[in-house]
């Protein structure tokens, strides 16, 4: 007897991986944007919330600016027009309705991620999906105030995210598996590289990161080198793409040191912030967003 082809398993094996159709990102700052312009050159429709008018437009112009450059770079096809008839923004999470996903991307405070996450959850469908950008909080912590804490998740993507590579999936106690299978699927689809991290201080990236950082910085504390040459070790001694102290920059001085406060709290003595650190940001050289960090941002487009 000839059996017939198992044509169910055929069909999901040609299926391909995609985001959801509609995804609402929480926040439209540097990192907002980016997982905004994300999920947008994927295909889904998105919905960018922020607190008022002015930061919603300026949200859509940061996500817009993305989409040029990476038409311009040849990185994606289609015209501009396609890319902003499929992008809204809005100033109250009620936008997000009948969004199947939304991230959150607010700063690095847990109060404020708190709210806001309560603040979306009240507006989704029972059936739609929430997760955090955070780059070092617990997500099972962040769960615990939610209605639905099995259907948040961790998605940590990388600055700049348009071409960054890598995002962290990490996974709350209660996070449901069918959550986790998903979000890698969704990771894969942006074109991205997916690593699953259980909930801990810092997943991560953002450990190790912080690590390097945090001696460097000390480095330079203790004068056994410029930053300049400090980050030329790291580039051409260890063949890191940006070093230790650039990447700083990058990040922002203040969210470097606040992430750095969070592991001290929590893994103890090594993570403690150098005092430099703290008398950079005390005085408002946060890196590139301020003109000023360890380098010199101020003719930095």
């Amino acid at each position: 007897m000839t059996l017939a082809p198992d044509t169910t398993a055929a069909a999901a094996a040609a299926t391909p991986i995609s985001v959801p159709s509609r995804v609402g990102v929480l926040g439209g700052g540097r990192m907002g944007a980016g997982i905004a312009h994300a999920f947008l050159v994927a295909g889904a429709h998105v919905t960018v919330v922020e607190r008022d008018p002015e930061a919603a437009a300026a949200a859509r112009e940061r996500v817009l600016a993305a989409v040029d450059t990476a038409l311009r770079l040849g990185a994606i096809g289609g015209d501009r027009a396609s890319y902003a008839d499929r992008l809204s923004v809005a100033t109250d999470a009620v936008a997000f309705v009948d969004s199947g996903l939304v991230v959150e991307a607010v700063p690095e405070v847990v109060a404020l991620k708190t709210a806001a996450l309560r603040s979306v959850e009240a507006h989704l469908a029972p059936d739609a999906w929430l997760a955090s950008n955070t780059s070092s909080l617990s997500i099972t912590d962040l769960a615990a105030s939610l209605d639905r804490p099995d259907r948040f998740i961790g998605l940590h993507f990388f600055n700049p995210v348009p071409v960054s590579t890598l995002i962290e999936v990490v996974t709350g106690e209660s996070t449901l598996p069918e959550l986790v299978e998903l979000a890698t699927g969704w990771v894969s689809a942006l074109g991205k590289t997916p690593i699953l991290v259980r909930d801990s201080p810092g997943f991560a990236s953002s450990r190790l990161g912080v690590a390097i950082a945090l001696e460097a910085i000390r480095m330079v504390e203790e004068g056994v080198a410029s930053a300049a040459d400090i980050d030329a070790a790291m580039v051409l001694g260890y063949k890191h793409p940006v070093g230790p102290l650039r990447t700083t920059d990058l990040v922002g001085l203040d969210v470097r040191l606040g992430i750095a406060e969070h592991l001290y709290s929590t893994l103890g003595e090594r993570f403690a912030p150098p005092q430099l650190l703290r008398d950079l940001v005390a005085r408002g050289d946060l890196g590139r967003k301020s003109g000023q960090g360890f380098f010199d941002w101020k003719d930095a487009s």
